[in-house]
């Protein structure tokens, strides 16, 4: 943060938008704010402390104030004698602009990217930050920032995410950093619910990618219904100059006219020669899927080196040119780029020495990418069975449990159910919801609460050639019970470990 800040300056602001409800001062308005936060773990010397939260309770702003809170904004007002405060409609709307008076619009700075879609996103982000990066590493400048359901990385630190976007603030204090880094791109994976909940408000995107739309993260503390969701996805054009769309998804036209409030719209297709980006002759050969691109500008051989079953990642490299396009990155840093581009947890294949064991560790977690997955499977192994090891999140996205568990009955001959941040549910209880929808006569079930023994199960039970897929977690650390979260191996490591072990027993 560069610029001095007032506690009349967060007034000023809200007070503009209409946010305020109550307030006093306490003839303070002119007290300097060094910190903001609504995390009372990490509140210093003259903090602005924000209370939020449905589990929010009134002694976490006691010991705030303990540790240095001087200043605090809520939706109610607390018994804390001599301290200056802020009573606003909606807390969440107002974090977003609280963000961007503490840290003064920084992200003006940057050129902004929002990636969004119901699967894919990560991909994307890679493929393109691997492009940003190729062409910073040209110019000798810093590489992308990026915030992503796998990392965050602002130039300071690179460390695991725990949300697909993070909370307003913390967002805001990740610019920032990027920005006094010398970071001059970044990428921001655009989930529904940072839509929904105004994690992204009060900034404003160069480019805005959709990828696709599919129902998901149905449930009472989500979406509602489909509609919501998707309603919430679409805020983001609102907020772009450049809209990057895909031609190939369903539900094409009511993307196209949510599109129409950006500045400008630029399409992509696998499919559809009048795309502005169009893919075509897409082929794989060994690891490397190879396709023609063809744009106003250039007709060009591509490739992506992909280790797994995964052609409609051209879908995603796709959208990565074009949003290059749109930054006038040339096209022999595009194709650089993405020959070099990976995404650890996304299609990663670990194979036995013997031929018998394929492991495939994936992100996939919703109906979208699990079909996308088993055609993929089912496409390139063809004489294989196919042994599926997932869980379903708890607290969250209940309608993931029938579509997964009638997807996994249908494809799988076999099905290991294991924990995937059950969060404040019993793990049992979101087993037996999911079990209830596969076939059990036809496709046997196991459940396993930890991944890494219920791959070693699976590997154990495979008699003939088989492809076991592990979804969900990808490169991930930590499963979350509750409040916490608690470190466990990734899947890849369980995948490394427990084809390590069969080879050395066969």
């Amino acid at each position: 943060m560069a610029n001095i800040v007032k506690i009349k300056d967060f007034l000023d602001k809200l007070n503009s938008l209409n946010l305020v409800t109550e307030y006093d001062l306490l003839g303070r308005e002119n007290d300097i704010i060094e910190n903001v936060t609504f995390d009372s773990r990490a509140v210093t010397k003259n903090t602005l402390f924000v209370c939020k939260g449905i589990s929010f309770k009134a002694e976490y702003l006691a010991d705030s104030v303990k540790s240095g809170a001087t200043f605090y904004i809520s939706q109610q007002k607390y018994d804390v004698p001599n301290i200056p405060f802020i009573i606003v409609s909606d807390i969440r709307v107002a974090m977003a602009y609280i963000g961007g008076v503490f840290y003064d619009e920084c992200w003006k700075a940057l050129n902004m990217t929002a990636v969004t879609g119901t699967k894919g996103k990560s991909t994307t982000c890679y493929y393109l930050r691997a492009i940003i990066d190729n062409y910073m590493a040209s110019l000798n400048k810093m590489p992308c920032g990026i915030a992503s359901t796998i990392d965050i990385y602002d130039g300071v630190e690179s460390k695991e995410s725990h949300n697909t976007t993070p909370e307003a603030l913390d967002l805001h204090f990740h610019l920032n950093r990027a920005v006094n880094s010398g970071i001059t791109y970044f990428i921001s994976e655009a989930s529904s619910q940072a839509f929904k909940y105004h994690r992204l408000l009060n900034l404003r995107f160069n480019v805005g990618i959709f990828l696709n739309i599919s129902e998901d993260h149905i449930s009472p503390i989500e979406h509602p219904d489909f509609e919501d969701y998707f309603a919430s996805k679409r805020i983001m054009f609102e907020q772009t100059d450049t809209a990057c769309i895909n031609m190939d998804l369903e539900h094409y036209e009511e993307v196209y006219n949510g599109a129409l409030a950006s500045k400008n719209i630029v399409k992509f297709s696998a499919k559809n020669p009048e795309a502005d980006v169009f893919g075509y002759n897409i082929k794989k050969e060994n690891d490397r899927i190879y396709f023609n691109v063809k744009t106003k500008d250039f007709d060009e051989l591509f490739y992506i080196t992909v280790q797994g079953p995964a052609m409609y990642n051209v879908e995603n490299a796709l959208a990565a040119i074009a949003a290059a396009r749109v930054y006038n990155i040339p096209v022999e840093i595009i194709k650089e780029g993405l020959e070099h581009a990976a995404s650890a947890g996304r299609m990663d294949v670990f194979k036995s020495n013997d031929g018998v064991i394929t492991v495939i560790v994936d992100y996939a977690h919703n109906k979208l990418s699990f079909e996308k997955l088993y055609e993929a499977v089912n496409m390139d192994y063809p004489d294989y069975d196919i042994y599926t090891v997932f869980g379903c999140p708890g607290s969250k996205a209940i309608t993931r449990r029938k579509d997964l568990g009638l997807l996994a009955g249908q494809h799988s001959n076999r099905v290991y159910l294991c924990v995937e941040d059950p969060n404040f549910e019993k793990f049992e209880d979101i087993c037996d919801e999911i079990a209830a929808y596969i076939d059990e006569d036809k496709c046997p079930i196991k459940v396993i609460e930890d991944r890494g023994l219920a791959l070693k199960e699976a590997i154990s039970d495979a008699t003939r050639k088989t492809v076991i897929l592990v979804t969900g977690k990808g490169n991930e650390t930590r499963n979350k019970y509750g409040t916490e979260y608690i470190d466990c191996p990734s899947d890849l490591e369980n995948a490394e470990r427990y084809v390590t072990e069969y080879n050395m027993t066969h």
